[in-house]
Formats: structure tokens, sequence, C-alpha cells
């Protein structure tokens, strides 16, 4: 008897990661509403970094200022951040996907897709499923496609510890009716753009010439969102280590800051914070991004580029403050980040 074997991408996206890692300290706390962030006094300012199931009810999610997530939701428990804890727990998730076998790239912390060859797609990833529960203890949703876009959002849709298939075959039947904002790549600007030319849904955006999009959107990206609508993804599945694109301190202030030379202070400080974490990862800057919000949670950025790559603390300081001299700062500051844009290695 002869076994069918396919070649399929797996996502594996870890539920309400933050949270899940918080509960296993603190098992108590399971079905009630916990948000994570800051500190955790939502009395001071910050914003969620992590929101379990039954506090997204209420309206919160991540980067909801902590305040109005009390506000929304006021039985929920409040946890402070634990950063290396949520790195540590994800290191030990990717190890366990390695064991696996296939070819595993990891995407992110709490995310990675595996190409494998498998007679049973489902099986398959309820066995991954299974083995990273036993080897973590946490939960994840698996999805599974013929690339990487389609396994992406099959994930989205098997949300919570669930398995779901998205492929060619049911793609238009799933998909079609969506809002283009649904599909990864395409955020809420570009929707809007989208809208204002009667484009609302991936079926509408599918049915659009590519050509049409090329002069509002250029010549690559026009035609991409039109392959994006038909489920086209050509980027494959690598084993290459991953790489973040860039590395960002930001701290938001218990008071706002008004005065400029506090404010020169603390991006210098960060500088040096972001100089020192680049020599720990082995990475170099391009190009250096200051982000500004003022009291009236406008958020704006202004970035550098550097004359060569470099992690030398006094480079990223000065092109820190370039940075921030193009801002008028005639409002005062409720948070000052600096990010750190990095040259590709190799």
């Amino acid at each position: 008897m002869l076994v069918s074997v396919e070649r399929v991408v797996l996502h594996v996206d870890l539920d309400q990661f933050i949270v899940a890692v918080e509960l296993l300290r603190h098992p108590e706390l399971r079905g009630k509403p916990v948000l994570v962030g800051g500190s955790g006094d939502p009395k001071q300012r910050g914003v969620v970094a992590g929101a379990s199931y039954e506090a997204r009810e209420f309206g919160v999610r991540s980067g909801t200022p902590l305040r109005t997530a009390a506000a929304r939701c006021p039985d929920a428990v409040f946890l402070p951040a634990d950063r290396e804890t949520y790195l540590a727990a994800s290191a030990d998730v990717m190890a366990a996907l390695q064991e696996i076998g296939g070819v595993v790239e990891v995407a992110g912390w709490d995310e990675a897709f595996m190409l494998v060859d498998t007679d049973d797609a489902e099986e398959t990833a309820r066995s991954v499923q299974r083995h990273v529960r036993e080897r973590t203890a946490l939960a994840c949703s698996v999805g599974i496609g013929d690339n990487k876009l389609r396994a992406k959002l099959a994930s989205g849709l098997a949300k919570p510890a669930g398995v779901f298939r998205l492929d060619m075959s049911n793609w238009v039947a799933v998909m079609a009716s969506r809002p283009t904002d649904a599909l990864w790549g395409v955020g809420s600007k570009t929707a809007k753009k989208l809208a204002a030319r009667g484009i609302a849904t991936v079926g509408d955006l599918a049915r659009t010439a590519m050509a049409d999009l090329a002069g509002e959107f250029g010549p690559n990206i026009g035609p991409w969102l039109v392959a994006l609508a038909h489920g086209y993804d050509s980027t494959p599945v690598t084993a290459e280590p991953y790489q973040a694109r860039s590395h960002g301190r930001e701290v938001t202030f218990q008071r706002d800051l008004r005065d400029t030379a506090e404010m020169r202070a603390e991006v210098v400080r960060l500088a040096h914070v972001v100089s020192d974490d680049l020599a720990v990862e082995d990475a170099l800057a391009r190009r250096v991004v200051v982000k500004v919000r003022d009291s009236r949670f406008a958020t704006h950025t202004h970035g550098v580029s550097l004359p060569a790559p470099t992690r030398e603390a006094a480079a990223i300081e000065q092109a820190a403050l370039a940075a921030l001299a193009r801002f008028p700062l005639d409002r005062p500051v409720r948070l000052l980040g600096v990010r750190a844009e990095l040259a590709r290695s190799g």
C-alpha cells in the first residue's frame, strides 16, 4: 500500500505567551483576567505587554495603556513584565521544536515556521502541540499551509490551542470575505488606502488588476498586494538563525518631561543601553531611530543613518541626538525610545 507523503509548512504560535509563562508561576490565576506590563502597577504609566483571553474580552490588548486597561477591566490581576524569563521560556520552546525534525525557522520569541514531510499533516501538527506541552507546559496553536503566508494565517484561525489548515483548496472560501488587513503584511494604513479605492475585502483585492495598484503603491508593492490576496508566497522556510531587524529600548515617564536637557540626557542613556545590547548580540547598527510620544499620545519617529555599521556608543549617541533634534519638542513628552536598525550579516 502506497502512503502519500506531502511537504507542508507549519506555523507554531504560542498562545497568550507572556501570560502563559506567568501562569506557570501563578497557577492560582488561571481563568482570571490577567494583564502583564510595566511594573505591574496600573496607577503608573506603562502599557500592556500580554493579556489573557479573559482580559481580552474587555477590549484590552498588547499596547493598551495600563490605566486604560484598569478602567476597562477593573477586576484584572496586574503583574510586572519579566523579559528575561520570557526569553528563557522561548528558548525552551524553540529547542523542543528542533527535536521534532524538519526545517525550523524561528520567527520571533513566540512563533516559528516548520517545513515537514508528512503523511498526516493534522496529526503531525497535534504531535507538535503535544511535544511542546510536554517539554514546556505551554500551549500553542498550529497552522498548516502550503506556504508561509497561509500557515501564518491558519494559526490565527486555530486559536486557542487548535489546528487549522489553509491552502489553495479552501483559500477563497475562508479568506475572500475577510477585510484586507486580515492578510499578513497589510496594515491599517494600507487597508484604508485600499478601501478608498473600493477594495474592502480580500476577494475584492484578488479581483484587482496588478497594474491598477502600481501607480499608488509602487511597481513592486502594488502587484505584491494582489498576489497576497491570492495567497501566494514564495518565501522559503529557512533554518538560518533568527535575526531581528532592529533592537531598541524605550521608557515611559511617570511624569512628563518638559525640559529639553532632560530629554537629551534620557536619549543619551538609552543610546548607551542599546549600544551595550548590540555588543551582547554581536550586532551592528546601520541607522538609529528615536521615538517620541507627547502628552497627547501623538507618536512620531525620526531616524539618522550611520556613516558605517557600528555598535560604538559614541556613534549611536550622536545619531540619536541628531534624530531628537528633528523634533519640535514643543509639548511635554511622556515616552522616549531609541532603536537601532541592524545591518544584515553575510
